[in-house]
């Protein structure tokens, strides 16, 4: 009985010392944003380049997801190719990524704002409802009605740029872009036109 005490109890500890070992580490992944990603995405995650999104309040796994999908593994090409990002994560180890991403999930998202009023009320319906007629889902349905974002495989975009928010949905559209799963979006981006795209892009942009 004794002995089987014991076993138990070194199991734990050592359970609970590999739980700590996996916590992520703030203070690390600050020092990696300030180091490698702000130059792009600045050291809050607050971009302020429509071309580089903003990271700050993204959900962790997902950041996470992406930044592996960026590196190259035993010589294949990432599945997730950017020249600049293709770049950057290959000098991530995977302790660097879960601290990054953390730590941008951390921050305090600054926004950005819808720019077409015109447009607003089309966004809203394609958010919110989709296009029955042409078989397009609401996109709250994914990503929920604020835009929040479903853990892990669903990003947060409320407050994302329209700019980039345009041209990820365009290269999921032109299968530039195919590392969503079961290639969910490519499916949905074909049936989207362009000014579509602006106006459900610029309505998440001033999406709260």
């Amino acid at each position: 009985m004794l002995k089987r005490s014991l076993l138990l109890s070194l199991f734990l500890a050592a359970g609970s010392v590999q739980a700590e070992q996996k916590a992520p580490d703030l203070e690390k992944g600050k020092l990696t944003a300030e180091g490698i990603c702000a130059g792009c995405h600045n050291p809050d995650g607050n971009s302020q380049l429509s071309a580089n999104p903003k990271l700050a309040g993204q959900i962790p796994e997902y950041l996470a997801k992406q930044l592996h999908e960026f590196q190259s593994v035993d010589g294949k090409p990432p599945v997730r190719v950017n020249a600049v990002m293709n770049g950057m994560a290959a000098a991530l180890s995977p302790e660097d990524i879960t601290n990054v991403s953390h730590y941008f999930a951390s921050q305090t998202l600054q926004p950005a704002v819808a720019k077409n009023g015109e447009t607003v009320e089309w966004g809203q319906k394609l958010w919110r409802a989709g296009d029955a007629s042409k078989g397009l889902p609401a996109c709250a349905a994914c990503h929920g009605p604020a835009g929040k974002g479903l853990p892990a495989q669903f990003p947060r975009l409320s407050g994302q740029f329209t700019e980039y928010t345009v041209a990820q949905l365009k290269a999921f559209r032109a299968g530039e872009r195919a590392n969503d799963p079961a290639k969910m979006m490519q499916m949905i981006a074909i049936k989207m036109t362009d000014k579509e795209i602006e106006a459900v892009a610029d309505y998440i942009a001033g999406l709260r």
